[in-house]
């Protein structure tokens, strides 16, 4: 039961609708008397303000299709104007207007793209312009799976929920004339161009472009959609947005409206900032569902999607089962003891980390190849897409080849499919298309982490050789690492005036190359292994000791000169690093930290620089290249209790409940990752190196499931003895029964032992 839509029949009457409404929220609640599934902790609202660009639309795990509510549109000159018009997410929780629900989004992404498909149920005077037919909405209801709204302006409710490649949304109208309009102008994408069919007074079919992911005018691709309704419609027709054109010789009266529409007398339309719509005549609690099939290949497979996954309109069963899809996925871990608040922001992390990488093919397993034409077909696994990699290298990909396996293995397979098709490795792939977002070489880290957790089932070959093509190619030819001729000969990027990035891009550099020689030490290439390491400790170069920190060096090999360790601190333009100061990079070298500790004088000098940085403000915790850093401290024989204090600062400081609950972008659940870990006592510190640094867990107890096909026992327990809010402190550790004096462990001796004991104390 999800909502009055679902308990009131299309006779119902006016006053009853509060009354079945509120039944609805009761039902909605977990039994008291029954215990709460992990699925029942989901905040979905969690991340949707602070610039976390979360949504609170339904998705299924690693679905391919979410319909998310769109808030985000501009709308000029009226009573409705949202107060934040711009977004990389359609949905921004301090707004109140909106304008429809978007059917293809991304969760946690720092740039606008999709955001498109648009659906906007409306009553009364037919209106088609966006900046017009917004309303205001209340009794939001976000779960797993499923959303609903009330729409003021029209008294109607809108729920939405769907399948991994298809979306369906349920609309309670009240009587007369009532439209479902369907927006293909406007979204998050730069791209506006886009056809349509009508196939009959229920369907409709056609494309959008999508694209210019971080304005890269390359990265552009079609979706392909097929939408029908149950209810015939009595009219329908389409519109189109009107260009004035230079010279044109009449008066535009741009207060009789820029909208051109057209009855169905025309069976097609394309062009720039098209719509459809159709028209009811409802009678009072009239419900009509919409069900929209997505596909990245055709129109016919859009078809096929929708036919195979939701071959009739059912809301409820729909929804039910994507609430059971997650429950299955998020009861892979549980919890117990912990606040209700605890339980809320782990579960909701877990769901986060569980959207991005999605699906991409369709039910017959074809997708569009990358950098091609080419239409590609796979079997016995998925292919994945949005590959986010210099944020996920750090905590997502090493999560999932813990807790999800298969789907780790089908995402690194999906990688390598890249590589086949279009020649090289992706660093931040979008729908078959290379983005070129960040710095780095990422996905030699992913792969490299991957397979040195035991996670072997890929080709191996084929994916060190995608790997030495990048790290080894001339700038000139290489795709990846356009700087490769000088980074190689001197084992740095130097600062030049046309390039601000230039440590930042090294780091990334450094750790991949390093990920990639612990690879190449495995498969006994100790040639490769020996070359590789040498430029991973080119990070020496950049430390000046004047000020124990990183700074940019220029081709001759002296430091930049007017150099500011606080620039860049607040986003703006700085020489020498990527959205950070020197004081969020100087300790990201996750591969050597000893020689680092060394570089600054010794542990006593580190913890006093480490500890500068979080004293100060100068930590980020929206920022990927320091998010280790509260851990750093392990590194330092005796200081390891500052790793339990500051990681349970940075639980306590930057996650809660509410809208505002993540400390800013959630990078397709980077910063959901590290929470999730964080919480349960652990995080994998090294790249490339299967190590995991400890922490004082959250929670009294932790269970694991772990996938019997792909590691040797069933479970991880972690446990606490004398847990509670202030008691954070370490005093004794087990492993497998056995006493444990060192603050990491490996990812084998985690799945063979699988049992950690904690003994927790309010003093260090």
């Amino acid at each position: 039961m999800y909502s009055a839509a679902t308990t009131s029949s299309s006779a119902a009457s006016w006053f009853l609708k509060p009354v079945f409404f509120l039944m609805g929220l009761i039902l909605m609640n977990a039994n008291p008397l029954q215990a709460k599934e992990p699925v029942d902790w989901v905040d979905p609202f969690i991340g949707t303000a602070n610039y976390g660009a979360t949504f609170p639309g339904p998705v299924m795990p690693w679905g391919m299709v979410s319909v998310v509510p769109f808030n985000v549109t501009p709308a000029q000159g009226n009573e409705y104007s949202n107060t934040d018009n711009w977004c990389s997410n359609p949905y921004v929780h301090p707004n109140k207007i909106m304008t429809g629900f978007s059917h293809v989004n991304l969760s946690g992404v720092g740039c606008p793209d999709l955001g498109s498909i648009i659906l906007m149920p409306i009553t009364g005077e037919l209106q088609v312009d966006v900046s017009k037919y917004g309303s205001t909405y209340s009794n939001e209801i976000a779960k797993p799976g499923y959303y609903s709204a009330h729409l003021d302006r029209y008294d109607i409710t809108a729920e939405a929920t769907t399948t991994t490649r298809t979306g369906i949304s349920r609309y309670t109208f009240p009587e007369g004339q009532s439209h479902i309009l369907l927006d293909l102008g406007h979204g998050l994408t730069n791209e506006s161009g886009a056809f349509m069919r009508m196939v009959s007074d229920t369907e409709i079919e056609g494309y959008k472009l999508m694209g210019t992911f971080c304005y890269n005018p390359d990265a552009v691709f079609p979706v392909y959609f097929v939408v029908q309704f149950s209810k015939p419609a009595e009219n329908r027709g389409y519109w189109k947005e009107q260009q004035r054109l230079p010279g044109h010789r009449h008066n535009w009266d741009p207060t009789s409206g820029q909208y051109k529409i057209y009855n169905s007398y025309f069976k097609e339309m394309a062009g720039e900032n098209i719509g459809t719509w159709f028209t009811f005549n409802t009678q009072q609690g009239e419900q009509i569902e919409v069900k929209v099939g997505v596909s990245y290949v055709s129109i016919e497979n859009a078809r096929l999607n929708l036919q195979t996954e939701q071959p009739g309109f059912n809301f409820d069963q729909t929804a039910s089962a994507a609430r059971n899809a997650w429950n299955k996925q998020l009861s892979r871990i549980e919890v117990e003891g912990g606040t209700d608040a605890d339980k809320t922001i782990f579960y909701t992390a877990l769901y986060h980390i569980l959207i991005h990488p999605n699906v991409l093919q369709d039910v017959n397993g074809m997708y569009p190849a990358m950098e091609s034409p080419d239409i590609k077909t796979v079997q016995n696994r998925d292919r994945y897409t949005v590959f986010s990699l210099w944020d996920t290298y750090r905590s997502v990909h090493p999560f999932l080849s813990l807790v999800y396996p298969k789907q780790q293995l089908d995402m690194v397979n999906s990688v390598l499919d890249m590589y086949r098709e279009g020649g090289w490795l992706p660093k931040w792939e979008l729908y078959s298309r290379e983005t070129d977002v960040m710095n780095g070489d990422p996905a030699l880290i992913v792969l490299s982490d991957t397979y040195l957790r035991g996670l072997t089932g890929f080709d191996i070959e084929t994916a060190y050789e995608a790997m030495m093509k990048s790290a080894t190619t001339p700038g000139a030819f290489n795709r990846i690492r356009p700087d490769n001729d000088f980074y190689m000969k001197n084992h740095y990027v130097a600062f030049t005036d046309s390039f601000d990035n230039s440590v930042a891009q090294a780091l990334e550099y450094y750790v991949a190359d390093y990920s990639l020689s612990q690879l190449a030490k495995h498969l006994d290439k100790k040639q490769d292994h020996k070359m590789l390491y040498q430029r991973s400790l080119g990070y020496k170069k950049y430390f000046d000791k004047n000020y124990g920190l990183l700074r940019p060096v220029r081709p001759d090999g002296t430091f930049m000169p007017g150099f500011n360790p606080l620039q860049g601190e607040n986003f703006e333009s700085v020489h020498g690093f990527h959205e950070g100061s020197s004081w969020q990079y100087s300790f990201a070298i996750p591969h050597d930290m000893p020689g680092l500790i060394r570089l600054m004088g010794g542990g006593k000098k580190f913890v006093q620089q480490l500890e500068t940085c979080f004293n100060e403000g100068l930590f980020d915790m929206g920022n990927e290249p320091d998010m280790g850093y509260p851990y750093l401290f392990n590194f330092v024989k005796g200081e390891e209790w500052r790793t339990q204090r500051t990681v349970r600062d940075c639980i306590r400081t930057y996650f809660h409940t509410g809208p505002a609950g993540l400390p800013g972008n959630d990078d397709t659940g980077t910063m959901s990752a590290w929470l999730a870990y964080s919480m349960m006592g652990f995080y994998p510190i090294t790249p490339g190196n299967p190590i995991y640094a400890i922490t004082s867990p959250v929670f009294d107890k932790v269970t694991i499931h772990l996938d019997k096909n792909h590691y040797p026992n069933d479970r991880i327990v972690i446990e606490t003895v004398n847990n509670s809010p202030e008691n954070i402190y370490i005093r004794k550790m087990e492993m497998g029964g056995k006493s444990l004096r060192n603050f990491f462990i490996t990812h084998d001796e985690l799945i063979q032992n699988g049992h950690l004991k904690f003994y927790l104390d309010k003093t260090r």
